[in-house]
């Protein structure tokens, strides 16, 4: 089950510059600054109530975001919902006909295991799974 919005992503092409703009924005700074090399890129959060925004700015050409930008444009990559028990969640979905992009969970920014549900079986959104690692 999917308890709640964990995060939004949004792609964007200078970290820094978007820093300062969503800074300005939300009237607060980022709380954290963090790279994930599996996914080749580099992460901001901001914390807004119970959610929070993820900036996510390519870290090599050939990453996912790299190629999101390049195709779509800066803006909104992905929605990010907490769950309790992700492995169970993976196997509930695919029983449900959704495609995954992971075949197991991987680890992800900020302390999570995360998959991802493959944007054509959800209506054109990117859904991620999140689960706190222990």
């Amino acid at each position: 089950m999917l308890n709640k919005i964990e995060h939004i992503g949004i792609a964007v092409k200078d970290l820094e510059n978007s820093n300062a703009l969503f800074a300005k924005l939300f009237g607060r700074n980022h709380y954290k600054i963090e790279q994930v090399l599996s996914e080749g890129v580099d992460t901001s959060f901001f914390q807004l109530g119970e959610s929070k925004i993820e900036l996510l700015s390519a870290s090599s050409p050939e990453s996912p975001i790299a190629k999101f930008i390049e195709k779509k444009g800066e803006g909104i990559h992905h929605i990010a919902f907490e769950v309790t028990d992700i492995v169970a969640e993976m196997k509930r979905l695919e029983g449900e006909g959704f495609k995954l992009l992971n075949e197991k969970p991987k680890k992800g920014a900020d302390n999570k295991l995360i998959c991802f549900v493959h944007p054509k079986s959800a209506n054109g959104v990117l859904v991620e799974l999140c689960q706190e690692i222990r």
